[in-house]
């Protein structure tokens, strides 16, 4: 299926396409700069609504509005009132911004709802190959939150996509040998109807509404600004990658706001079970219906407009088993055949959030051949070894490539804390969560969290409590860059980030989220980029494991069935000769919170 949806300028005006198979009447919205609102019935084709308009150029502002069958229980939810955003726009007007009225049947929403935007598109960018060498780090960060309190951005500039590009950051992400960031959502998004009562905003942009227009907060120069961006860090070396949001909206269940899919065709955009209520795998209120191939053809226009108009490296699928549930997960599922086929798709870097929340969501592993997967297995194996609860044996195999879920080469993304859930600092910090400042009683957020406290929770002016956990995060961080696979960072990971025990900091858009530069453990930063830089300098040997070599006892002794599955065994050594006649020789020592990768010359 054509990209033909949305606006398309046309010699001498602009073609509108959207579709609604269920509505009965679709008008299209022209918004002059003052608000009026001119509006133009529109023809259905099939299952798509048209409308040619003359005269109207690039910055034409508009909207949708749709007549059919009001049924909610059934999906039809179609009322006249709600303006409804385009789900193939490409830019809006202005953020969103959560109002009750957005899901009050009959309340005219046109002055609460961003507009969408014709835009003439960019250029395509010359197509290059992928910034990301196998076994690379992978830096995930949140472009309002990462540059929000750094001293040297511009303070204008400051939250912004633009910030990235600033020379000071790229100095920090050079010193630590990223091989691509990792931004989360910079999509529009719209904060959680029960944030506002609370004073909170989303601080992740998790919600998006439709999946192409960038978050006017994130990104003010639009497109042109994500390209120079992209640009820049290329330059430098460093990749982007895009965290997407695929697998639900933020128009939420039946009690939540009607802004643009649920107004065009509930039943059509989401999947619903067979009682009509909306399937909730996302744990978000709906779900995108990934077998119907408008929706899917939507998806893919989303990556290929990223790919072409930006020229960005790769994608990050958050909760990615929705992409493939036909309800069940579908390991061969369409979507994944196209993205493999697509000239601007097939060779870019695709990884998985291999889980949801519904029946049968975990699906580490059994993504395609090709894409990467976050790999929650290994955080929590590693986080039991150090914590003193895990074997020998377990954490080998993670750090072996995890070959019993993935086989060989390794699709692992390696790593220890992630935007979600405690900052690598907290895990040895706090036995337990401290959400209380998300107003939800401390209920929201992972109770498990594998963490420890070193016997005093939260801050402490103990020097061997301090100690303690300075030799832990050294002896994670250590683990981390010795092991086979893509490995993860988070941003501020590597210089001791605290969020204060907060393991859900989704609604904190503040200082507790905020990436702290001036606070920041300088020792802790300098280790880490040292470790990163012992990696970088052979990329190879950590993209597949070494192999044949020895396992043995840090006395040297040959390891045995017994020796990998007793209790006391706290360390190993293994060795594997390279094809350029080194040797490769890994040691792990948990009494003395030490791991080493030697690599030498024989």
């Amino acid at each position: 299926m054509s990209d033909e949806r949305g606006a398309r300028l046309t010699r001498g005006g602009t073609q509108f396409a959207v579709w609604a198979p269920d509505a009965t009447g679709l008008t299209l919205c022209l918004f002059d700069a003052q608000g009026e609102e001119r509006q133009y019935p529109m023809a259905r084709e099939g299952d798509v609504w048209r409308a040619a308009v003359r005269g109207v150029g690039a910055g034409q502002r508009y909207g949708f509005r749709a007549e059919g069958p009001w049924n909610p229980a059934q999906g039809f939810c179609f009322d006249p009132s709600k303006l409804l955003v385009d789900p193939w726009a490409r830019a809006i007007d202005r953020p969103f911004v959560h109002d009750p009225r957005l899901g009050e049947r009959g309340v005219d929403t046109a002055a609460l709802v961003p507009k969408a935007v014709v835009e003439k598109p960019l250029p395509d960018v010359r197509k290059a190959p992928v910034h990301f060498r196998p076994g690379g780090l992978i830096y995930e960060l949140n472009v309002r939150g990462f540059t929000m309190l750094h001293p040297d951005v511009p303070e204008a500039q400051r939250g912004t996509v633009a910030a990235l590009a600033h020379p000071a950051v790229i100095a920090h992400l050079r010193k630590l040998h990223v091989s691509a960031i990792e931004l989360m959502p910079i999509v529009a998004w719209i904060d959680e109807r029960h944030l506002p009562p609370l004073g909170l905003r989303n601080a992740w942009g998790y919600n998006p509404v439709v999946p192409m227009p960038l978050d006017p907060r994130l990104c003010p120069g639009g497109m042109a600004e994500l390209r120079a961006t992209v640009a820049r860090l290329h330059r430098a070396g460093i990749g982007v990658i895009l965290d997407l949001v695929f697998n639900h909206s933020g128009e939420s269940d039946r009690q939540g706001a009607t802004l643009s899919m649920r107004g065009l065709g509930e039943r059509c955009y989401y999947a619903l079970a067979p009682d009509g209520s909306l399937i909730n795998d996302a744990g978000t209120g709906n779900v995108l219906n990934a077998a119907a191939p408008d929706v899917r053809a939507l998806k893919l226009a989303s990556l290929r407009h990223f790919v072409r108009q930006a020229g960005v490296d790769g994608f990050r699928f958050d909760l990615a088993t929705v992409l493939a549930r036909e309800p069940g997960f579908n390991p061969q599922a369409p979507i994944f055949g196209e993205i493999a086929a697509d000239p601007w798709l097939g060779d870019r870097l695709m990884i998985a959030e291999p889980w949801d929340v519904g029946p049968g969501g975990y699906q580490l592993g059994n993504f395609p051949d090709g894409w990467l997967e976050w790999n929650d297995r290994y955080r929590d194996d590693v986080r039991r070894f150090w914590r003193g609860d895990g074997s020998i044996g377990t954490l080998a195999t993670r750090m072996a490539g995890s070959a019993d879920i993935f086989g060989k080469p390794s699709r692992s993304v390696n790593f220890l804390a992630a935007h979600d859930g405690f900052t690598l600092a907290d895990t040895v910090a706090y036995a337990a969560k401290h959400n209380e400042a998300n107003g939800e009683g401390n209920r929201d957020g992972h109770d498990d969290n594998l963490s420890w406290n070193n016997g005093i929770e939260g801050p402490t002016d103990d020097p061997s409590v301090n100690a303690r956990r300075q030799a832990d995060l050294r002896a994670l961080l250590a683990t981390l860059f010795a092991s086979t696979g893509a490995v993860m960072l988070t941003a501020g990971d590597e210089f001791g980030r605290t969020q204060h025990g907060n393991n859900n900091a989704y609604a904190q858009d503040n200082a507790l989220s905020w990436v702290d530069w001036a606070g920041r453990d300088r020792a802790l930063e300098d280790f880490t980029a040292a470790l990163s830089a012992a990696r970088a300098a052979d990329p190879e040997v950590f993209a597949l494991f070494p192999e044949p070599g020895r396992w043995l006892r840090p006395d040297g002794a040959e390891m045995t069935v017994s020796d990998w599955e007793a209790p006391e065994a706290d360390g190993f050594v293994y060795e594997a000769p390279l094809p350029d006649g080194r040797l490769f020789r890994l040691s792990v020592d948990r009494t003395g919170r030490r791991v080493f990768v030697d690599i030498v010359r024989k």
